[in-house]
Formats: C-alpha cells, sequence, structure tokens
C-alpha cells in the first residue's frame, strides 16, 4: 500500500493537521500504520480509534490501518519537508516491540 495514497485519504480527516504511515512488520505481514499529528483545537476530542474507524470506510479493506494509528506532537520531516521514513520505520519497529510485550494473543 502507497504510504503517500493513505496520508492524502487521512489529511482530509477534520482534525488531522499532519500524517505519515509506514509498515508495521508482524510476523509475516506489514500492516499499514499511521502517525497523526492533530490540529489544535482537536486534541482531546478524538481518540486514535476514532481515526482508524473512519478511515475504514474511505478505503479497501487491505488498506486499512490494522497497525494501528498513534498520536504525535510534529511529523519528522528533512529540512525539505519530505517525510523522514527512516525515523518512521524505527518507531514503528519500537511499537511492534511494545506491542509484543503486551502479551497480546496471536490468532
Amino acid at each position: 500500500v502507497p504510504p503517500a495514497e493513505l496520508e492524502a485519504v487521512l489529511l482530509e480527516h477534520d482534525h488531522v493537521a499532519d500524517a505519515a504511515v509506514v509498515a508495521l512488520q508482524r510476523e509475516h505481514e506489514e500492516l499499514p500504520r499511521a502517525y497523526v499529528v492533530l490540529k489544535d483545537s482537536s486534541k482531546g476530542k478524538v481518540s486514535e480509534s476514532d481515526v482508524q474507524r473512519w478511515i475504514e470506510g474511505r478505503v479497501a479493506r487491505h488498506k486499512r490501518l490494522d497497525g494501528g494509528v498513534k498520536f504525535i506532537e510534529e511529523v519528522p520531516k528533512s529540512p525539505s519537508g519530505k517525510i523522514q521514513r527512516k525515523v518512521m520505520r524505527e518507531w514503528a519497529e519500537r511499537d511492534r516491540r511494545e506491542m509484543d510485550k503486551g502479551g497480546r494473543a496471536k490468532l
């Protein structure tokens, strides 16, 4: 799934100021995971699961954010404005390790 495609959909959300999407590596699959910056006026009014449910109705099943949504303060970008994908992949790997420690059932 092209990250830019999902990022464009997320930016249509009324509460989203910025977003970056990367693959979360789980077992033998890659799941799209979104890192989202909320607009200041929306903080505390919307949850990660709200954003995840919102996008489900706008994309095909395989493009859903099954890797989850996480709110952040700022998307890391280079001086030219490009999303620093390497940093985002490191965050996704850290989050995957935390999820695995959480004892989630493997189905």
